[in-house]
C-alpha cells in the first residue's frame, strides 16, 4: 500500500471525523437541558433559581463529584446514582400520597390494577415538560414540591450527620458531615433535583425525556426508547462488517513484517553512546514506580472501603483520607504514571533517532521532571483540601478538586499541566528536527511520531473548554474529548510509532514496513475512536444523533482489537529471533500483555458495555470498572511499564538483568488483573445488570442489594486478584530501584 495514499486517508479521517464531531457538539450545546431561571410552584412562589442549582453543582464537585457516587451514570461505584436514586424516592413518595388520597393506604398495599391506574397519574405529573421557554420558568406541583422538600431532608440526614441515615452513609462510605453547611446541602438538593427532572422530562413535541429514557425505572415509564434497539442492532452488523473487511485484509495483503528483514548478529545499539538528556530521563521512572506503587495502594483502600464504608480493617480512615479522595488519588495517578512514563520514552528516543543533543536539551529535561513533581503533588493537596470542604467555590475550581472522574484536578493545576506538555513537545521538536531535514525512510515515520506529540500536547487543551459553572451535558462533551480523544486516542497513536520506533532502531523492523503499518493503524483506530467518542454521551442530555453516531463508529474501535493476536504472535516471534534480542524479552512480554489486554479488556469487555441497549441497563454498574480497569491498566499501564523497561534496558546494555524478579512481576500483574475481574468484579456487574433490568438502576446500586450475603462475599473475592496484583507491582518497584542498587542485575 502506498503511503501517500495511507497519508491522504488519514487527513481525510480526521477532517471527517471532527467535522462531525463538531457539528454534534453544536447540537449538544443546542439541545442541552434547560436550567430554568426560577423553579416556582403552584402558588407562584420561588423556590429556588437557576444560581442555586449552578451553586448546587459546584458544591457536588467540591465533595468529590463523579468519585462520589454517578450523576447521569458517570463517576464512582460505591455511592448510588443520586439522579436514579432522587427519581425512585420522589416517585415513590408521589405514589404514596396519591394512594392514600385516593385509597387510604400506602401504594405497596393495593392491588395491581390500582397500582397501575396511579402509575399513570405519577408518569403524566412527572413526564410532562411544564418548562416555560418564554420566561425561563419550571413550574412545580404542590406534590412534587412535597416530594423535592422530602426526598431533600433524606440527602440532607445523608450527606450531614442524620442519625436515620447511618448506616446507609457507612454502606455508601460517605463520611458524617461532608457537607457542614445547610445553605450549601440546600443548593447541592437543588443541584441533584434539576439532573434528575431531565432525566424524566420529556424533550418538547418527543416522547423520550432529556437523558433518552436513562435510568431505567418502571415507575415512571422509563424504558427503552426504539431508537436503542434500532442502533444497537445496528452496531453489531457495522462490527461483522468491520471485522470481515479486516480479515480479507490480513488474509490477502498482509506479510510478515520481518520476513525480509536481515537480523543483525549483535544488538546494534550496543555501541550507541547515550546524551545527557538521555540519561536525565532515568529520574522520571523512578519517579513512575513510586507513583505506580501508592496508585495501587489507593486502589486497595478505595476497594476496601467498598466492604467496611468508612473504615479499613477497624481503623477510621475516612477520617482524614474519605473514599472520594482515596478514589480521586487512585484515577489521578494512573494517568500520571502512564503519562509520565509515555513522555519520558519520547524524551528518551528523540535525540537517540536524530544522533543530536540539541543545546541546554538535558537542563529542559530537568525543568520540565521540575514542573510534573509540582503538578501532582500540587493537584493530589488541593482535591484533600477541596473535598475536606476547607476552600470557596471559586477557590476549589481552580486549586482544589472539580468534580470530573479523569480530570479532576483543579484548573491551575490543568494549565500548569497543559503548559506542561508544550514544554515536552518543544524539547521533542528540537530534538527531532535533524532527523526530519534528512530525506530517508525514516522521515515519515518521524512525521508521524512528531503529530503524535503534537496531538498530545493540543488535545489536552479540551479541559480548559469549561469554566465554573458550565451546564453538565457540555463539560460532560469535553471531558470525553480528554478522556476518549487525549488519553485513549491519540496517547494510542503515540505508543504505536514510539514501538515501531524502538523496532526499527534495533533493526527488526524496516522503516518502510513500519511507516505503512502506523500509518495504517491509526487510520483503522481513529476511523472508529473519533466519532466514536460518542458512545460515553448516550444518556448525558444529548440528542438522538450523538446515541446513532456513537452506537455505529464504537462498534468500529472494537474490529481491529479482534486481531491483536497477530500483533502477539509477532512480537513474541520478535522475542526469540536472536540471542541477543532475548536481553529484550520481559519489555516485549509487557508488549504481547497490551496485545491480550486490547483484545479482552478494550475488545471484549468494552463492546459488553457499547450497544446502546447494553449500557442503558449497565451504565454505572461494576460492568464498567471491568473495562476500565482492563484497558487502562492492562492496555496503557502494562503499555507504560514495556516503554519503561524498553528504556530501562537501552541504558544500560552492558549488565544483565536478573530475571526472577520481573518474571514475578509480570505474571502477577496479570494474573491478579485477570482474578479481580473475573471473580469478582464482572459477577458483582452482571448481577446488579440483571436487578436493573428486573426492577431499575436504583435497585442495582442501592445498599440493599449490595448488602447482601452474596454480593458480600462476591466483592470479598476481590481481595485474591488485588493481592496478587500487589505482589507484581512491590517485585516491579523491587527490579526498577534494583537496577540503581545493582541487586537486579546479574554479577
Amino acid at each position: 500500500m502506498k503511503t501517500k495514499n495511507l497519508w491522504i486517508g488519514f487527513i481525510l479521517v480526521m477532517v471527517i471525523s471532527f467535522s462531525v464531531l463538531g457539528y454534534y457538539g453544536r447540537e449538544i450545546y443546542r439541545e442541552a437541558p434547560p436550567i430554568p431561571e426560577k423553579i416556582v410552584n403552584g402558588n407562584g412562589e420561588v423556590l429556588f433559581t437557576s444560581q442555586d442549582i449552578k451553586d448546587g453543582q459546584n458544591i457536588w464537585q467540591s465533595i468529590g463529584g463523579q468519585e462520589v457516587g454517578t450523576i447521569w451514570g458517570h463517576g464512582a461505584y460505591q455511592a448510588p446514582d443520586w439522579t436514579a436514586d432522587w427519581l425512585h424516592r420522589e416517585a415513590v413518595y408521589i405514589l404514596d400520597r396519591l394512594a392514600q388520597a385516593e385509597f387510604a393506604t400506602d401504594y405497596d398495599k393495593l392491588d395491581e390494577e390500582k397500582q397501575a391506574m396511579l402509575e399513570k397519574r405519577l408518569q403524566k405529573e412527572m413526564r410532562t415538560n411544564t418548562y416555560n421557554k418564554e420566561t425561563k420558568t419550571l413550574h412545580i406541583s404542590e406534590i412534587r414540591t412535597d416530594a423535592i422538600e422530602f426526598v431533600g431532608n433524606h440527602y440532607k440526614g445523608l450527606f450531614m450527620d442524620g442519625s436515620a441515615q447511618a448506616d446507609l452513609r457507612e454502606a455508601y462510605a460517605l463520611p458524617a458531615n461532608s457537607i457542614k453547611d445547610a445553605d450549601r446541602m440546600a443548593k447541592m438538593n437543588n443541584f441533584f433535583f434539576w439532573a434528575t427532572w431531565a432525566t424524566v422530562t420529556e424533550r418538547p413535541g418527543k416522547d423520550i425525556t432529556y437523558t433518552n429514557n436513562w435510568p431505567p425505572e418502571k415507575l415512571v415509564a422509563n424504558e427503552p426508547a426504539p431508537s436503542l434497539h434500532l442502533w444497537t442492532g445496528f452496531s453489531v452488523i457495522v462490527l461483522l462488517v468491520g471485522i470481515g473487511l479486516l480479515a480479507w485484509y490480513y488474509a490477502t495483503r498482509r506479510k510478515d513484517d520481518d520476513e525480509d528483514v536481515e537480523i543483525p548478529p549483535v544488538n546494534p545499539l550496543s555501541g550507541v553512546q547515550q546524551t545527557p538528556s538521555m540519561k536525565a530521563t532515568l529520574k522520571y521512572f523512578w519517579v513512575v514506580t513510586a507513583l505506580i506503587l501508592v496508585q495501587i495502594l489507593m486502589g486497595v483502600i478505595t476497594a476496601h472501603y467498598g466492604v467496611e464504608g468508612n473504615g479499613f480493617y477497624g481503623i477510621p480512615l475516612a477520617d482524614f483520607l474519605p473514599y472520594s479522595i482515596s478514589r480521586t488519588w487512585h484515577i489521578q495517578l494512573a494517568i500520571f504514571w502512564i503519562a509520565t512514563s509515555w513522555l519520558a520514552t519520547g524524551l528518551f528516543i528523540a535525540p537517540a533517532v536524530s544522533g543530536k543533543e540539541p543545546k541546554f536539551q538535558k537542563l529542559g529535561v530537568d525543568i520540565l521532571f521540575g514542573a510534573l513533581l509540582v503538578i501532582v503533588v500540587g493537584s493530589l493537596a488541593g482535591q484533600w483540601m477541596g473535598v475536606m470542604q476547607k476552600l470557596g467555590l471559586a477557590e476549589n475550581f481552580w486549586f482544589g478538586h472539580q468534580g470530573y472522574e479523569y480530570v479532576d484536578l483543579g484548573r491551575f493545576w490543568q494549565i500548569f499541566l497543559f503548559l506542561g506538555l508544550f514544554i515536552w513537545l518543544f524539547l521533542m521538536g528540537r530534538a527531532l528536527l535533524p532527523a526530519l531535514k534528512q530525506r530517508n525512510e525514516n522521515r515519515h515515520l518521524l512525521l508521524m511520531f512528531l503529530i503524535a506529540s503534537i496531538a498530545i500536547a493540543s488535545f489536552y487543551g479540551a479541559g480548559l473548554m469549561w469554566g465554573q459553572q458550565t451546564h453538565l451535558s457540555i463539560a460532560e462533551f469535553w471531558r470525553w474529548w480528554v478522556v476518549h480523544l487525549w488519553v485513549e486516542g491519540f496517547f494510542e497513536v503515540f505508543a504505536t510509532v514510539a514501538i515501531a520506533f524502538l523496532f526499527v532502531r534495533m533493526q527488526l523492523l524496516k522503516a518502510s514496513v513500519a511507516t505503512t503499518s502506523v500509518l495504517f493503524s491509526t487510520i483503522i483506530f481513529l476511523s472508529g475512536g473519533i466519532i466514536g467518542t460518542f458512545h460515553h454521551l448516550y444518556f448525558s442530555g444529548t440528542p438522538t444523533g450523538v446515541l446513532a453516531l456513537g452506537a455505529t463508529f464504537s462498534a468500529l474501535e472494537v474490529a481491529p482489537l479482534v486481531f491483536m493476536g497477530f500483533e502477539a504472535y509477532h512480537n513474541l516471534k520478535l522475542s526469540r529471533i536472536s540471542e541477543w534480542v532475548n536481553a529484550y524479552k520481559w519489555p516485549i512480554y509487557f508488549f504481547i500483555a497490551v496485545a491480550f489486554w486490547n483484545l479482552l479488556g478494550a475488545g471484549i469487555f468494552g463492546f459488553l458495555i457499547n450497544p446502546p441497549i447494553a449500557l442503558y441497563y449497565m451504565q454505572g454498574l461494576n460492568t464498567t470498572p471491568v473495562h476500565g480497569h482492563t484497558a487502562m491498566f492492562g492496555v496503557y499501564g502494562m503499555l507504560g511499564m514495556g516503554l519503561m523497561l524498553f528504556v530501562l534496558r537501552d541504558m544500560n546494555l552492558k549488565v544483565e538483568w536478573k530475571e526472577k524478579p520481573i518474571k514475578i512481576a509480570f505474571w502477577s500483574l496479570n494474573i491478579g488483573l485477570l482474578l479481580m475481574v473475573l471473580i469478582s468484579v464482572l459477577p458483582v456487574g452482571l448481577a446488579q445488570t440483571v436487578a436493573s433490568v428486573k426492577h431499575g438502576l436504583w435497585y442495582a446500586r442501592s445498599a440493599e442489594f449490595l448488602g447482601t450475603p452474596a454480593m458480600e462475599t462476591l466483592r470479598w473475592l476481590r481481595a485474591i486478584g488485588d493481592t496478587i496484583f500487589a505482589v507484581g507491582a512491590l517485585y516491579l518497584g523491587y527490579f526498577i530501584f534494583g537496577l540503581k542498587g545493582g541487586w537486579s542485575i546479574k554479577k
